[in-house]
């Protein structure tokens, strides 16, 4: 079973554009779960409406992106967890069917392309870089990796970058596809306050590497940092 997880807060059009996206996987065994932040839009609502299309929601405050991300995989029922945020969708309606067309027990973690601004950019190797080489709308993770390596809810622009380089160096698989899985929104806070999102980066080479890892990345990753302050990004 795999469960899709959608955080939001404040954002009924990009949901109820996931929601119908998720609704049209053609892959059968998928359990459905929104986590919204006591949204005030009508999002609730909505959610009322749609109750017999979801396995379970709910709309309380929360601590953050990363905070109603960790709430909605503790809720999951499903081997393995994608967390499509509001505005995203699936590439294709059979996306999920392509995942699962071939056995997968020996991964911890599957990713593939994604769609960005029309254009599809391919996910690179797996590696333990100074940033994401996929994006997570774009991978799936088992649960019971998942639980072990939660979101750092203290990285509030890159918990996610936090994780999977955690899950690289613990030596967990990671499996890559070459095909596009999610179609990203770009409005959201990574893409809009890209050097906060850096600095974060900097912060977790710092937290998790080795000094040998941090002299490798830290001065590409601070120079792209002090390019995009430079350019009030």
């Amino acid at each position: 079973m795999v469960t899709v997880i959608t955080v939001c807060r404040n954002a009924i059009d990009p949901l109820r554009k996931t929601m119908e996206s998720v609704g049209g996987q053609t892959y059968e065994n998928l359990e459905y779960l929104v986590v919204d932040g006591a949204s005030t839009d009508g999002t609730p609502e909505m959610l009322a409406g749609y109750a017999g299309r979801l396995a379970r929601y709910v709309s309380e405050p929360d601590g953050g992106i990363y905070d109603a991300m960790n709430k909605g995989a503790a809720m999951a029922t499903g081997e393995w967890l994608i967390f499509m945020n509001a505005g995203d969708v699936f590439a294709a309606p059979d996306v999920l069917s392509r995942v699962f067309a071939e056995d997968r027990r020996q991964a911890d973690v599957i990713y593939g392309d994604v769609v960005k601004g029309g254009q599809v950019k391919p996910a690179e190797s797996p590696r333990n870089g100074h940033r994401m080489y996929f994006c997570h709308q774009s991978s799936l993770v088992r649960r019971s990796v998942f639980e072990v390596f939660p979101f750092d809810v203290s990285h509030r622009q890159s918990a996610d970058f936090k994780q999977m380089k955690q899950l690289w160096l613990a030596g967990r698989h990671f499996c890559q596809l070459h095909f596009p899985i999610a179609d990203f929104d770009t409005t959201g806070i990574s893409n809009t306050q890209r050097s906060a999102g850096l600095m974060d980066n900097i912060r977790i080479v710092r937290e998790v590497d080795s000094l040998g890892e941090q002299l490798r990345l830290l001065p590409r990753l601070c120079f792209t940092w002090l390019m995009c302050r430079l350019r009030g990004k």
